[in-house]
């Protein structure tokens, strides 16, 4: 690309984006590198018929813990990487803020924790995840339900307790399950444990698969982790152990909660990682690394991912009140994932401003359709939520109910999906 050309991408990316946009001069310096000690963010991106295939990426350094090397800091990615990231990380932010509606409208009752901001850090995992790998998080989960294969009108319509919902409506925000997917879990931290049980029948049974067991800072001082963080590394347990650090645990910041707030150093004789939870292909890179890592039969292995989230802890918080709206408006500005690959794809040229457009239309089209459709459709019948309790029943067939000598008939309506 000429170099008045490239001025000019780099004014029109930083006009529509709203972002902060270097001096000419500064550009010019860069695209020349006269400064030895300044780094070009995307390489010459390999061109076919005056549009990019491919580009090269300079992420954050990585900060390593028991490790004598770690992921690379230069990075590609294909076009059609590049887009489908940018449309899952689209489909998740408009997702959550058509639950966030529907739970303003009162139609999504009790919880409702939003991963909005965090985009990054699902896309970049799903993205190194291999057939046989799986994955369990916290309740902050409706993004991955999506990623691991739930349709959004899955998503939102368990969020909404009605029968399309990818448990019939019966789990609801923290309850959601796919294949290779352990759900969203409303017990703080422990779904870790069960993440490392997850991973120990991997290698038990041979399947080469590896468990991202997903955790937030404000659950890392859970002493169940401390206790499977030991026993993972004993056994040699293939389990990435994922701390997404967003700064804050409910309403405490991560400095007050923590004495020690690296989170990747916490695992003592496990390896960690220091990643940036913001940059979706540096969230892929210590994914792979961390995957290849745990099946060289070296064992566990922990990922912080440093991250931010928009709303508050839940939709009952608003999120201002141990954080001022400038701290996330700053977020928003300079550091938001979606924004951030936006910019990256539009200066390389993988891809133009109006096939991205058409990207966004086509997805708010899909939301706006799943949460009618959510809206609209039915709860599951009273005789229907004796349903699917157990994967496998007892011979008796029957549940307690609340009623002494009251119990109620056990039915089969279909097969546990990870059975």
């Amino acid at each position: 690309m000429g170099l008045s050309k490239w001025v000019k991408t780099l004014f029109r990316v930083g006009t529509e984006a709203g972002s902060k946009v270097k001096p000419v001069a500064q550009a010019v310096a860069a695209v020349e590198n006269v400064t030895s000690d300044k780094k070009i963010l995307a390489a010459q991106p390999q061109q076919q018929c005056g549009y990019a295939t491919e580009a090269s990426f300079e992420t954050r350094a990585f900060k390593l813990h028991n490790l004598d090397q770690g992921p690379a800091t230069s990075v590609s990615v294909t076009k059609d990487e590049a887009l489908k990231y940018y449309s899952q990380m689209y489909a998740i932010r408009r997702m959550e803020t058509a639950a966030g509606n529907l739970y303003k409208e009162k139609i999504i009752r009790g919880f409702c924790h939003l991963y909005s901001g965090q985009e990054a850090c699902a896309v970049g995992m799903r993205a190194a995840m291999r057939p046989e790998d799986s994955c369990i998080t916290a309740y902050r989960c409706h993004g991955w339900t999506y990623l691991m294969g739930v349709s959004i009108q899955g998503v939102l319509a368990e969020l909404t307790g009605r029968q399309s919902g990818c448990a019939r409506g019966k789990g609801g925000s923290m309850h959601m399950y796919s294949h290779n997917f352990y759900g969203g879990n409303g017990i703080v931290g422990a779904q870790v444990p069960l993440g490392v049980g997850i991973a120990f029948a991997a290698k038990y049974k041979g399947t080469n698969g590896v468990c991202i067991a997903a955790y937030g800072d404000g659950a890392a001082n859970q002493g169940q982790l401390f206790e499977v963080y030991n026993m993972a590394k004993l056994w040699n347990t293939p389990v990435i152990f994922v701390c997404e650090n967003n700064g804050y645990g409910m309403g405490t910041s991560a400095e007050r909660a923590s004495a020690n707030v690296n989170y990747y150093t916490r695992g003592d004789t496990v390896p960690g990682i220091w990643v940036d939870g913001m940059d979706v292909l540096a969230v892929r890179e210590a994914t792979r690394f961390a995957i290849d890592h745990c099946n060289s039969g070296k064992g566990p292995i922990l990922l912080e991912t440093a991250t931010y989230r928009y709303s508050g802890h839940s939709m009952s918080d608003p999120g201002t009140s141990y954080r001022s709206r400038d701290e996330i408006a700053e977020v928003r500005q300079t550091r938001d994932p979606i924004t951030s690959l936006r910019e990256k794809i539009l200066t390389n040229e993988l891809a133009t401003t109006e096939e991205l457009k058409e990207i966004e239309s086509k997805i708010r089209g899909e939301v706006d359709s799943a949460t009618k459709a959510a809206k609209a459709d039915r709860e599951i019948p009273v005789d229907e939520l004796c349903t699917d309790i157990y994967a496998n029943p007892d011979n008796t067939g029957v549940i307690r109910s609340v009623m002494p000598a009251a119990e109620l008939t056990h039915k089969r309506l279909g097969k546990a999906v990870n059975m």
